[in-house]
């Protein structure tokens, strides 16, 4: 439904009404002769919408975390736009593509095609790398291959694009398949102690108790000294027992039995023994044992490229494709433009031995400039086409994206934007703002769902969702100009957009201890030296790709986890890990240790894969309402355990849908959908198990009941209670106990792993690790988050967060600023030190948003 002010501005706008409560200095409004109609929108928490939105504008979705503003962009506009360009493909056609849902709504009129850029949170390949994920990797592949420098023995313009990528079988390197890092034995690793004798257990890799002795018998055999110390053994006899492919078969009479019956030996190198272990044994404890010896480094043979000899043999402007891969991409559109730049070329042949300078050159790399050049002008030209992606910062990550859809050329379509601005400094998303305008330019539509106010205040419409979440929400409250929203009262956005919420300046703690690490190595920190205060909450800030992540969420996280935990702690979330052969970070010494008992990395990857896993599952509360349930007198009557109310296992689930409540309808050429299972109809359970209630509820009952709700249903069980209090403590009163996993976004999904630690047992000495814990938060939800940070604090913890947001990094007790710039230009901490220390630093290019946050403050 539209509230009044909408209906006063919108019909303001369309010159039906002169009274429209729309300040004086309101900016100019778009055309409203195209606009996109919505009309009885009912998407999860949408109260039958209706709603006008303008094409060919900017528009900017607002509203809380779970007010439904998603559902309306995402799950409404962009799914039927979606649903309309499916049926326009053949039948056979559209059986092969991922089909989407069919949103819940009356009629959408004026809708374009649309086109969605929505956050990724998947966990990447390191065989991806910013070359892949902007394609720019292909058109160089078709450089190399069309218009490269073959060499003067091979035959000119020989080798295909695909020759030229790591990533297919006629490219990759035999040797290490493409990955550029071999996994392999060194003499040092199998042999750790060269003193020793090869009686005496040199050869450390090669297995124990009879096999072992069996192998020395075979060497003795052979002629070889097994008396000797290692080191004094002849290197050829080193190398052919340590690595030899062969395996000679010899008459072994044992010299440890009592009855020496002889028999046949074969002999294994050391190398043979440790693959054929790793490659085939039915034993972990085998495999574990033998990991110990392998050592990771560049291929021996591709030094690294990943690419097949002949592939490197070919040069562009004198290097080949791994050394321009491998230069910064400011670097690369500096060798390029010559070729790009030429005004007469010649024609391409494949006879010929170079085509540099021919039109099929030419029209590559200028295709490879333009794109270049939208990287470089989003700040991104310190990074290199063979990045991997599993190192790039959020921001990064999100600024390769949007520049990627830049240059496709589309026109009159809706660019449907998932928080543009998030991952990003404020100073980074500056060039933002520009790109977004580019792209109305060049005739699009762009619908943005923001939290960043400052990219809410340059957009020309505003459809802000609410007033809260969940049941609380489902509204449009305003759909007009930006300025329109400032008479909307019941807005939880309008005080942060007009600059009227006030935070309150909390006291500053002052450290009084420090952990500190000195000489720390990894991607772009070189030597670096670190000092964290601990007791207080330290906000780590600067520029996207400064190197933040790097140290809090890497180098904390793996050298102090280790030292704490015993072990680097595994990421939250049950998401399969990206292969990353980065080496480890290293760290010459760190000091404070005996100040920590324990160290958690709280970050937004999913509390779990599948549907099975929920909110209730994840926190623990639904241990304590299975045992509530099996504790009544109806189920003790029957024998019921708490067993007896686990969705996942026989018994007590509904066997139809074996417990997920819904059964997958597969169309043949529609989209396939998910329907109530039939049996239980949507309950879980068998019917059974559902007479079982407690207060008139069964625990399907309690399952589908919001936090809010369960909270005073389950106030007398104390476990269940205190879960759900810091559940609400964190904003989240909105989920329903079984939400699905898959459906929370990964700002829900971090503040519930907050709220589980927040429900431990008070113990202090821990160090908390949070990378942009704001990420996908509106204003009043960071207030709520910064709320329940300080808690930990004052309990004795210390927090350390890696943050954009001027408003948490001004609440901060401590900030470390990183720079100056992102890639080789970063690294480095250009000051530390209270949150106004920082703000009157003048080479931090934090300062002058810092200063701006701390005025907000009274």
């Amino acid at each position: 439904m539209l509230t009044n002010s909408f209906r006063a501005g919108h019909l303001a706008n369309l010159g039906m009404m002169s009274t429209a409560k729309i300040s004086p200095n309101t900016a100019p409004t778009p055309s409203t002769s195209g606009m996109v109609r919505v009309r009885g929108a009912q998407e999860n928490n949408l109260r039958n919408v209706d709603v006008d939105i303008p094409r060919d504008a900017i528009v900017a979705f607002t509203g809380v975390s779970g007010s439904g503003k998603s559902s309306l962009a995402f799950g409404t506009i962009y799914a039927e736009a979606q649903r309309r360009y499916f049926e326009s493909v053949a039948p056979y056609a559209r059986r092969l593509l991922s089909q989407g849902h069919n949103p819940k709504v009356e009629e959408i009129t004026g809708l374009p095609p649309a086109v969605a850029l929505q956050q990724r949170r998947g966990a990447p390949s390191s065989r991806s790398t910013v070359g892949t994920l902007t394609t720019l990797s292909n058109s160089m592949r078709m450089l190399f291959s069309r218009g490269g420098t073959y060499p003067e023995n091979a035959e000119p313009g020989s080798l295909d694009s695909d020759a030229f990528s790591p990533n297919t079988a006629a490219g990759a390197c035999r040797e290490c398949s493409g990955l550029g890092i071999a996994h392999t034995v060194t003499e040092d690793s199998l042999v750790p102690d060269p003193s020793l004798s090869i009686r005496d257990g040199a050869i450390a890799a090669w297995p124990g108790a009879w096999q072992g002795k069996n192998l020395r018998d075979i060497l003795i055999q052979l002629g070889y000294d097994v008396d000797v110390p290692w080191k004094k053994l002849p290197k050829k006899d080193r190398d052919w027992i340590l690595f030899t492919e062969e395996q000679p078969v010899v008459m072994i009479t044992p010299q440890r039995d009592r009855v020496a019956k002889p028999y046949k030996g074969r002999f294994w190198s050391a190398k043979s023994y440790v693959m054929h272990t790793l490659a085939d044994s039915g034993s972990a404890q085998m495999r574990e044992r033998v990991l110990a010896y392998m050592v990771s480094g560049p291929c021996p043979v591709c030094g690294g490229a990943g690419l097949r000899p002949e592939a490197l043999a070919v040069t562009f402007a004198g290097r080949n494709i791994a050394e321009l891969n491998g230069a910064t991409l400011a670097e690369l559109a500096g060798i390029i433009r010559p070729t790009a730049e030429l005004k007469s070329a010649g024609t391409a042949s494949r006879a010929a031995a170079s085509n540099e300078d021919t039109e099929v050159a030419v029209t590559i790399t200028r295709d490879l400039l333009g794109r270049l050049e939208v990287l470089i002008g989003l700040g991104l030209g310190y990074l290199s086409l063979s990045r991997a992606t599993p190192t790039l910062s959020p921001g990064e990550m999100q600024r390769l994206r949007i520049a990627t859809q830049l240059r496709s050329g589309l026109f009159g379509v809706i660019y449907v934007l998932d928080e543009p601005s998030a991952g990003l400094h404020p100073a980074d998303a500056e060039p933002l703002l520009t790109v977004l305008q580019e792209l109305k330019d060049a005739g699009n539509s762009v619908f943005v769902v923001e939290h960043n106010m400052d990219v809410v205040r340059s957009a020309e419409w505003i459809v802000d969702v609410g007033p809260q979440a969940g049941d609380g929400g489902g509204t449009v409250l305003y759909s007009g100009p930006v300025d329109g929203l400032a008479e909307v009262e019941e807005s939880a956005t309008r005080p942060f957009l007009f600059g009227e919420a006030e935070t309150a300046r909390p006291p500053r703690r002052t450290p009084d201890r420090w952990l500190r690490l000195k000489g720390i190595t990894r991607h772009n920190l070189s030597g670096l030296d670190a000092d964290i205060p601990l007791g207080v909450l330290t906000a780590v800030t600067g520029v996207s790709g400064s190197g933040k992540s790097t140290l809090v969420s890497q180098v904390l996280a793996e050298t102090v986890g280790h030292q704490v935990n015993g072990t680097a702690p595994e990421p939250d979330g049950t998401e399969e890990q990206a292969e990353d052969n980065d080496p480890a970070a290293q760290v010459r010494s760190i000091a404070g240790l005996e100040h920590l008992d324990r160290l958690v990395r709280v970050d937004q990857r999913p509390i779990g894969r599948t549907p099975r896993s929920n909110l209730a599952t994840y926190t623990g509360l639904f241990d304590a309402v299975r045992k509530l349930y099996a504790s009544t007198d109806e189920a003790r009557a029957r024998g019921y355990t708490a067993g007896r109310f686990s969705f996942n296992v026989a018994g007590g689930r509904c066997e139809t849908c074996q417990g997920e409540g819904f059964l997958a309808v597969e169309l043949l050429f529609l989209p396939g959908t998910y329907g109530p299972c039939p049996v239980c109809q949507g309950a879980r359970y068998n019917e059974e198990t559902l007479q079982v209630t407690y207060r008139g509820k069964s625990i399907a009952d309690v399952l589908d009941m919001r936090v809010e709700t369960a909270a005073e249903f389950l106030a007398d069980v104390p476990a269940a209670a205190r879960s759900l209090q810091t559940l609400l403590d964190v904003g989240l009163g909105y989920l329903r106990l079984g939400q699905p996993a898959t459906e929370l976004s990964g700002g829900e999904a971090q503040r519930i792993k907050l709220a589980t630690e927040l429900q431990r047992a008070r113990r202090g000495h821990t160090l908390y690790l949070l990378d942009e814990p704001t990420t996908g938060l509106h204003p009043q939800d960071v207030q709520l988050l910064l709320g329940q940070l300080n808690r930990l604090v004052d309990s004795g913890n210390t927090v350390v967060v890696v943050e954009h947001s001027m408003n948490v990094v001004a609440s901060a007790d401590w900030v470390i600023d990183m720079g100056p710039s992102g890639g080789e230009d970063g690294g480095k901490i250009i000051c530390a030190g209270t949150a106004d220390e920082v703000a009157g630093c003048a080479a931090s290019r934090t300062a002058p948003y810092l200063s701006a946050a701390l005025k907000l403050l009274r």
